[in-house]
C-alpha cells in the first residue's frame, strides 16, 4: 500500500484521529527504520462476554496487524480494580480480583476470533501499576491538575450538579496514561467514549522524554434495536461466541439502514465497495435482503467459517419458509388472531405484542423483545419497530406458545382519504 491507502485503510470508520499528520510521520519513518509501531489498546475486563460491538475496535487492531504493525492487547487488570468512571453519573463499583482473573481469560480466548495470536501481545497493566510505590503515585499525580481533570464532561457535570467524585476516580486516566508511557505507544486506540483518557496519555507522554501517541477512536455500535448502543443489559446484542445459526438470525433482524453502519464497522470491505453496493440496491439492481444476507456471512465467516455462514443462510431461509407456511394455513383456516398491518410501514411491535394480550403491557412487551422472545417468520426482531417489506401473511411469535398473523396488505391510493388522513 502507498502512504495515503494506508491511512485511508487505518482510518476507516474512526471518529477521531489525534492527529492524521503525525500518523502519517509514524507511518513513514517505521517504513524508512524497518520497524514496526506499537499499538496499544486496553481492555478492562468488566464482563466475561464480548459483542460485536467490541469488536469494532479489535477490527481496527486487525487492520495494524495486516500493515506488519506490533499490537498489544492490554487487560487493565489494575485499573480494573479502580473502575472505570466513563460516562457514569456516579462512582462505580470496582471489580474483584477474582471476577477480574476470570473474565480475562473468556476475553484472551474470545480476541483470537479476530487477532492473529502470532502477532499479539498479550500483557497485564498489574505488572506495572501494581508494583508502583506510594512515591512512584505521587509523582505521576504531580505531572496532572485537577483543572484539567474538570476539562472532562461527565466529571464537570457531577462536580457542578454537587454530587461526589472519589479521588481513586482521578487515578483511572493517569493510570491508563502511564500504561502508555511504559509501553511506548505509538498509537492508542479506544472508544469515542475513551477520547478523554487517550488523551492523557498524549498530554504525559512528552514529561517522560516521549513522542505523544496518535489517539484514534472508533464509533460505539449501535444495537440491534437502532437506537440503543449495543449492549447485553438491553438485549439489542449478537455475542462473539453465539452460534452461526443465532449469529446470522440477529444480524438478519437489523433495518436496511442500520446495514450500512454495520458493513462499514463490522467488515473489511472499502468504503468504495459500500458505496457501491449503495448504489446497487438504491438502483434495484441488488436486492436490500441479498445486501443483508451477504453482511450476516461475512459476520458468521469471521467468527466462525465460511461453511458455517452457509448453512446458516440455508437454516435462516428454510426457516422463513415453514414459518411463512404456517401464517398462511393459519389465517385460512382462522385458527390464529390476525393482525393487519401496511406492506413498508413500520408496525409498533410493543403495541401490537400488548394488544394482542402476549405481553402484560407495552412496557412489558418491550422487555420480551429486548429479550429475544419475539420472533416474525421464525426469526428474533430485536427492534421495537418492524417493517414488512411486501403484502403477504407474517407469523408473530411471543414465547414458545402464542402466535398471531400479521396480513401486510398494500396500501391502494385510490382508497385513500382525500383529505389526506389514512385509509
Amino acid at each position: 500500500m502507498t502512504l495515503d491507502e494506508q491511512i485511508a485503510y487505518l482510518t476507516k470508520g474512526c471518529v477521531d484521529v489525534v492527529r492524521t499528520a503525525e500518523l502519517a510521520a509514524k507511518l513513514e519513518r517505521a517504513q524508512a527504520e524497518g520497524r514496526p509501531l506499537t499499538i496499544k489498546v486496553g481492555f478492562d475486563p468488566t464482563a466475561p462476554d464480548l459483542h460485536l460491538g467490541h469488536t469494532v475496535l479489535l477490527r481496527k487492531m486487525k487492520h495494524f496487524q495486516d500493515l506488519g504493525h506490533r499490537v498489544i492487547f492490554l487487560i487493565g487488570e489494575f485499573t480494573g480494580l479502580i473502575g472505570d468512571p466513563t460516562g457514569q453519573s456516579k462512582t462505580r463499583p470496582p471489580l474483584t480480583r477474582a471476577e477480574i482473573a476470570a473474565n480475562a481469560e473468556t476475553y484472551k480466548r474470545q480476541v483470537f476470533k479476530l487477532l492473529d495470536p502470532e502477532k499479539t501481545v498479550v500483557d497485564f497493566n498489574g505488572r506495572w501499576l501494581g508494583a508502583m510505590t506510594s512515591e512512584d503515585w505521587v509523582r505521576l499525580a504531580a505531572r496532572y491538575n485537577v483543572a484539567q481533570m474538570l476539562e472532562r464532561r461527565h466529571f464537570r457535570q457531577r462536580y457542578e450538579s454537587g454530587q461526589p467524585i472519589s479521588m481513586h476516580e482521578f487515578l483511572y486516566p493517569l493510570a491508563q496514561a502511564y500504561d502508555s508511557v511504559v509501553l511506548r505507544a505509538d498509537v492508542e486506540l479506544g472508544g469515542t467514549d475513551q477520547l478523554f483518557n487517550l488523551n492523557v496519555g498524549r498530554d504525559i507522554m512528552p514529561t517522560y522524554g516521549l513522542e505523544p501517541q496518535v489517539v484514534m477512536t472508533t464509533p460505539l455500535l449501535v444495537g440491534l434495536d437502532g437506537v440503543e448502543k449495543m449492549s447485553k443489559s438491553l438485549g439489542n446484542y449478537v455475542g462473539v461466541d453465539e452460534s452461526p445459526n443465532d449469529m446470522f438470525g440477529k444480524v438478519m433482524s437489523i433495518s436496511d439502514e442500520l446495514m450500512w453502519t454495520y458493513y462499514e464497522l463490522l467488515t473489511d470491505l472499502s468504503l468504495e465497495g459500500i458505496e457501491t453496493l449503495k448504489v446497487a440496491v438504491a438502483a434495484d439492481r441488488l436486492h436490500p435482503k441479498r445486501a443483508k444476507l451477504d453482511l450476516a456471512a461475512r459476520i458468521v465467516t469471521d467468527f466462525h467459517s465460511g461453511q458455517a455462514a452457509a448453512e446458516a443462510e440455508a437454516w435462516f431461509e428454510q426457516g422463513r419458509k415453514r414459518a411463512s407456511e404456517a401464517a398462511t394455513s393459519a389465517a385460512t383456516t382462522g385458527e390464529l388472531p390476525v393482525v393487519e398491518v401496511v406492506a413498508g410501514a413500520a408496525v409498533n411491535l410493543s403495541r401490537a405484542v400488548a394488544d394482542l394480550g402476549f405481553a402484560a403491557s407495552a412496557t412489558d412487551a418491550t422487555r420480551k423483545i429486548r429479550q429475544g422472545g419475539v420472533r416474525i417468520n421464525g426469526e428474533k426482531v430485536l427492534a421495537l419497530h418492524w417493517q414488512p417489506p411486501r403484502a403477504g401473511r407474517y407469523m408473530l411469535q411471543v414465547g414458545p406458545h402464542r402466535m398471531a398473523v400479521l396480513e401486510a396488505r398494500r396500501v391502494d391510493v385510490r382508497d385513500e382519504d382525500p383529505r389526506g388522513g389514512g385509509v
